[in-house]
């Protein structure tokens, strides 16, 4: 009880701002497939293979917060980032990019 009476005005902070959520679901769901596939991923072959699984997981972890299939993401990133201007890979980000038909209907 004293623990949670200790931090009462950060537990209560989502009551006096409506943008905060009262709990913290989707960072759980987020975090839930790398606790699914821990065992997996224990022998990724090195530390630079740890590094490599985790960059990818971010980047699909991230591609579905922001309402993107994961795989059409990767496809049409995979395909454009060799030809892609240098100074404007910021519209391949997650949170920037349009899938291909959504790109030529704004045209």
């Amino acid at each position: 009880m004293r623990y949670a009476l200790s931090r009462w005005a950060a537990l209560s902070v989502y009551i006096d701002d409506g943008r905060v959520e009262i709990d913290n679901d989707i960072a759980e769901r987020a975090m839930r497939p790398l606790g699914i596939g821990r065992k997996n991923w224990l022998f990724a072959g090195s530390d630079k293979g740890g590094e490599r699984i985790a960059n990818i997981l971010t980047i699909i972890e991230t591609a579905k917060l922001h309402g993107h299939n994961p795989e059409a993401y990767l496809t049409d990133v995979l395909t454009r980032i060799q030809s892609h201007s240098k100074d404007r890979l910021q519209e391949l980000l997650p949170w920037q990019w349009a899938p291909a038909k959504d790109r030529y209907e704004a045209a």
